[in-house]
Formats: C-alpha cells, sequence, structure tokens
C-alpha cells in the first residue's frame, strides 16, 4: 500500500474519531461529493451565530475541508452555546476548481442548537446541481 493511501485512510480514521468524542468541538461537519463519490476537500466554509440583539450575522470561524472532506474543530476550542447559527459553504468556488458547472454558488445551513451539551453534525451531501443535509451524530 502507497503511503499517501494509508494517510489518507489515517486521516479518514483520525476524523471518524474526532466525529465521535475525540475533538473538542461539539460541532462537526463532513462534505462529500455525491456526484462523483469523493469526499469534497478543499471546500471553504464559514460558520456564524446569529446575533438577535443586533438582527445579523456574526462570523465565528472560517475553514477548509480536508482529504476526507471534514472540518471537525469548527469552534476551534470555544465553548458551544446555544442559539441560531449558519454554515456557510463556498460551493461555487469548489465546483470551479473540480472545472465543473453548478446551479448553486454557496449553500447555507441554518440550524438551532438548543443543548449545547450535545454533539451536532451537520453533513453537507453535495452534486453540481443538488444538495442534501441532515442532522447526524
Amino acid at each position: 500500500m502507497s503511503r499517501s493511501r494509508l494517510q489518507l485512510m489515517q486521516q479518514h480514521l483520525q476524523g471518524i474519531e474526532e466525529m465521535h468524542g475525540g475533538s473538542e468541538s461539539l460541532l462537526t461537519t463532513h462534505v462529500l461529493n455525491s456526484a462523483q463519490g469523493i469526499p469534497a476537500r478543499g471546500l471553504t466554509l464559514t460558520l456564524s451565530k446569529h446575533d438577535a440583539c443586533h438582527a445579523k450575522w456574526v462570523q465565528v470561524s472560517r475553514s477548509v475541508t480536508n482529504e476526507d472532506g471534514r472540518c471537525p474543530g469548527l469552534l476551534r476550542g470555544e465553548h458551544l452555546t446555544a442559539g441560531t447559527f449558519q454554515l456557510r459553504f463556498d460551493t461555487g468556488d469548489y465546483w470551479k476548481k473540480m472545472q465543473q458547472e453548478s446551479f448553486y454558488p454557496y449553500v447555507e445551513i441554518v440550524f438551532t442548537i438548543t443543548d449545547p451539551k450535545q454533539k451536532y453534525h451537520v453533513p453537507l451531501l453535495l452534486s453540481p446541481f443538488s444538495y442534501t443535509t441532515y442532522r447526524g451524530n
């Protein structure tokens, strides 16, 4: 087995471990390119929290998916709090890098966290002309 394949497997297993308690973050995401059956690596995403007092979104973090399409540490050690959040995925740029035309320039997923002690996993299944999401665990 080649060294790069072993590294990819190791990263994948590390991502699974982080999803199941190995990460400090209680909020994770995983993006899969379902059109090609591969992880969506190198996809930029932004996490924001809604500030109800000022009626605006406040950026919490900005990140890029890893080789396995995961972004396990979205909060980078910060404590998760209750509130309304938004994950914005820059899908148009991702598809341009893949040299493919796409319909959606970005995908925004808005969700509410009521119990900040729970783990929240927000996966995105992506193709150039559709997307699906759900709350995982």
